[in-house]
């Protein structure tokens, strides 16, 4: 399911980074009395009642002439608005109506999107006229909140859940298993598409950002449907130069919510940088399945410890991905490319295994008995049983005694069980400790 997108957007100064912030319950944009602070657009998830979505932070767009930045921040705010199911437009109450909120107005009107008003900075909720006036702006009832203290939130969020489409519209109904493949520019991951289809499906330039848009391409080999997402290329804040290339890091990450597996691309020539790290944190945080491509192998000068060599640095640069399989590959050569697409269909497997709940105490039980759980407190810590409650990735629940106490050590070795007894290559796991109910 891709999550509908919420932009938060607005002239600077009005309270959209704060907003931001309450809605996803951290304080991850830059919050100042002073405009023009937040100049990259944040995003970041966010649930109400049951809906999930992404919701973005944007800078303050302003309308001088001449000022490259002022335009600079408006073409991303335009750039988000294109992307966003829902536009949330913050104003500031106790200023009233500007002239750029009118310009900005004007600016939503046009985009068709559904709007949902925020009259920020409102000190008194029984007293309409702090925002009543917005009502002149077309753009439906003005809704009053306070988003440095969280009041009225609440309200806002429902109006805005309602704007988006039912849920069913956003399911794909195919059964093709769907690859997203991401890394940092230039790493190739246009080529890697292109050695798959054989064809130029699209565009191949040692330019990085070339690819702007992700690009879904179905086709079938060996019976089996896929559907190829080439994300544009992510990186790092500090060398984006063009508003479109800080675009196109949101659809890649709409790309991994919506993959089945992920193929986390590196270039052999340049080893794994900070970068290439943040980008796998991406994935592993979304729980996808994931395999490492070491794209570009045949540049490597090679003797008989090479890849072992790299195996080595990249297990220990990508130490949170210890589960995933790596694969050495030259797009341009179609060296080993198939063989990748079989892995695909082993750790898509393995993602959405499913294991029978008796095995899986038996295994647990028999942990347990070799390692056992340190006390807690002076009163005996109890895993009674464990379920797994999902798939797609495996999660698994540990009912105890006291949850608590159930040290995080506990539950990699746990994990590590797990993965021994039963697989889950490729996949990250999920394990959730939960307080047992009745009495012991």
């Amino acid at each position: 399911m891709a999550k509908p997108i919420v932009a938060i957007v607005g002239r600077p100064n009005v309270g959209k980074s704060t907003l931001f912030n309450h809605l996803i319950g951290q304080r991850k944009a830059i919050v100042e009395d002073v405009p023009g602070v937040t100049r990259d657009r944040l995003y970041d998830n966010c649930d109400w009642t049951g809906r999930e979505f992404m919701v973005i932070d944007t800078g303050g767009i302003r309308f001088e002439e001449g000022d490259i930045f002022a335009r600079e921040v408006k073409l991303q705010a335009e750039l988000a608005i294109e992307e966003a199911d829902v536009i949330l437009f913050v104003v500031d109450a106790r200023e009233g109506i500007s002239a750029e909120d009118e310009q900005v107005a004007n600016l939503l009107r046009r985009s068709g999107k559904p709007v949902v008003l925020a009259a920020n900075k409102v000190e008194n909720f029984d007293r309409q006229l702090e925002y009543y006036e917005f009502y002149k702006l077309g753009l439906g009832d003005p809704i009053p909140v306070s988003a440095m203290h969280g009041l009225n939130t609440n309200d806002l969020l429902d109006e805005v859940v309602a704007c988006f489409a039912p849920a069913q519209t956003y399911e794909e109904d195919d059964n093709a298993i769907k690859i997203a493949i991401v890394g940092r520019p230039n790493v190739g991951k246009s080529s890697l598409v292109n050695a798959f289809l054989g064809e130029q499906r699209v565009i191949v330039s040692d330019i990085p950002g070339t690819t702007r848009d992700a690009i879904d391409t179905p086709f079938r080999y060996d019976g089996t449907d896929y559907i190829l997402i080439d994300t544009a290329g992510i990186r790092k804040k500090s060398r984006i130069k063009e508003a479109t290339e800080r675009y196109s890091v949101i659809r890649s990450l709409k790309s991994i919510e919506r993959a089945d597996v992920v193929l986390v691309m590196l270039d052999a020539t340049a080893g794994v940088i900070e970068q290439d790290q943040r980008i796998a944190g991406y994935v592993h945080e979304a729980g996808k399945a994931n395999i490492i491509v070491v794209n570009k192998w045949d540049l490597v000068e090679k003797d008989g410890h090479t890849m072992n060599k790299f195996d080595k640095d990249i297990r220990q640069d990508l130490k949170f991905l210890a589960y995933a399989p790596l694969m050495y590959v030259s797009a341009l050569t179609k060296r080993r490319i198939f063989k990748l697409l079989e892995l695909v269909d082993f750790v898509a497997e393995q993602h959405s295994r499913r294991i029978n709940t008796a095995e899986l105490n038996r295994v647990v039980n028999e942990a347990m008995m070799l390692n056992p759980l340190p006390g807690g407190g002076g009163k005996k810590v109890k895993i009674y049983y464990t379920t797994q409650v999902r798939t797609a990735p495996p999660t698994f629940v540990f009912f105890a005694n006291q949850p608590d106490s159930v040290h995080f050590t506990y539950l990699r070795y746990l994990e590590n069980v797990l993965r021994q007894n039963f697989g889950f290559e490729g996949s990250p796991i999920r394990l959730l400790v939960r307080q047992k109910s009745g009495k012991d």
